[in-house]
């Protein structure tokens, strides 16, 4: 079952104004990844496929955080 894309802006969030409201429908859109959710189902991809780029991401998040972790115990080694 598909999970639908519920994206509401209320006039009172933005006091009435409708260039915050469109600004902030945006945001909220891209925060709920709706147009890179339409983009990726727009074209069949087989299930090994889908796997192997989650295995991908995964890994390139991986290294990201250890990058992260090694330049927080830098700068901590620093203020020493």
């Amino acid at each position: 079952m598909k999970k639908a894309a519920h994206v509401v802006v209320r006039a009172r969030e933005c006091r009435g104004h409708h260039e915050k409201m469109i600004r902030k429908f945006i945001k909220k859109a891209k925060k709920e990844r709706v147009v890179e959710k339409v983009k990726d189902r727009r074209y069949y991809k087989k299930p090994s496929v889908i796997k192997k780029e989650k295995q991908r991401a995964a890994s390139r998040t991986r290294v990201r955080e250890e990058q992260k972790r090694r330049k927080a115990q830098e700068r901590r080694d620093r203020k020493k």
